[in-house]
C-alpha cells in the first residue's frame, strides 16, 4: 500500500475521486450504503482514500443485472 493510499480526504476530495456529488455521498452515508467515514466535528467528515477505493472496487459488476444485487 502507498502512503498515499492512507491519505486523509475531505468530502469534496472524495466526491471528485468518487466522481460523484457530495449530496449523493450525503446520501451514501445516511443510507449506511457508502465507504466508511470520520466525523470528526458536526462539518467535518473526512475519509480515507484507501478505504474510499476498496468500496469503489467492491462495486465492481460482471454482468449488468449485478448492478440490481450490489449497492
Amino acid at each position: 500500500m502507498d502512503a498515499d493510499d492512507n491519505e486523509w480526504l475531505t468530502l469534496p476530495q472524495a466526491a471528485a475521486l468518487m466522481r460523484m456529488t457530495k449530496a449523493a455521498i450525503a446520501q451514501l452515508r445516511y443510507r449506511g450504503i457508502g465507504p466508511k467515514f470520520y466525523r470528526l466535528s458536526a462539518k467535518t467528515i473526512l475519509y480515507k482514500q484507501s478505504e474510499v477505493i476498496a468500496w469503489m472496487e467492491s462495486c465492481a459488476c460482471t454482468r449488468t443485472d449485478d448492478v440490481l444485487a450490489g449497492h
